[in-house]
């Protein structure tokens, strides 16, 4: 169990590591990374599925999010950034995502999460720290070789619905995951 619990605490420290390396970047700099992100993974889902645009252009608002999961045995977690856009301001808000999940598996998974609000309420309650807590069952092994994988657009909450893009990954698991996206308060 001890050599379970240093696994873990070094594949934290890594993913923290990695983060603050890329946390030199100034604000603006890291804003515009996010965005270029979230219009390659919008052009992506829009590729794969052409009929999204017309969803994400025709919803209250939208968010994007990049996330890195890690999953040992029966603790995983990770974390991600992602951007919030009200279609009828144009104005973002710089989220991040972190996560814990409980359940067998192991792997690595990076995705792309593309979230559609149908009404300005459910918009708003996203943005204002909404917790999401929900089960999750998922056989995924994916390479950006041979192309990514699309899990169709599924019900996230209500008036809310998801589609996941996964393209660099491998992971075989069933967990329960709790979600947090939440503002960036460095970024806004």
């Amino acid at each position: 169990m001890k050599k379970f619990i240093k696994i873990v605490t070094t594949l934290m420290i890594i993913l923290g590591l990695t983060i603050s390396v890329v946390s030199a970047a100034s604000v603006e700099e890291k804003r515009q990374s996010i965005r270029n992100s979230a219009n390659e993974t919008l052009n992506k889902l829009y590729a794969i599925h052409p009929s999204a645009r017309q969803s994400v252009d025709n919803a209250a608002g939208y968010a994007v999010f990049s996330i890195t999961d890690v999953k040992i045995v029966f603790l995983g977690g990770g974390g991600g950034k992602g951007v919030a856009v009200n279609n009828s301001t144009k104005e973002e808000t710089f989220m991040r995502t972190g996560d814990v999940q409980v359940g067998f598996g192991l792997g690595i998974k990076k995705f792309d999460v593309v979230l559609g609000f149908q009404t300005q309420e459910a918009f708003m309650d996203f943005i204002n720290d909404r917790w999401v807590v929900g089960g999750q069952a998922t056989v995924a092994a994916t390479d950006s070789v041979n192309g990514g994988s699309l899990e169709g657009a599924v019900s996230a909450g209500k008036d809310t619905w998801m589609y996941q893009l996964t393209d660099k990954g491998l992971e075989a698991s069933l967990t329960i995951r709790g979600i947090r996206y939440f503002r960036d308060k460095d970024l806004n």
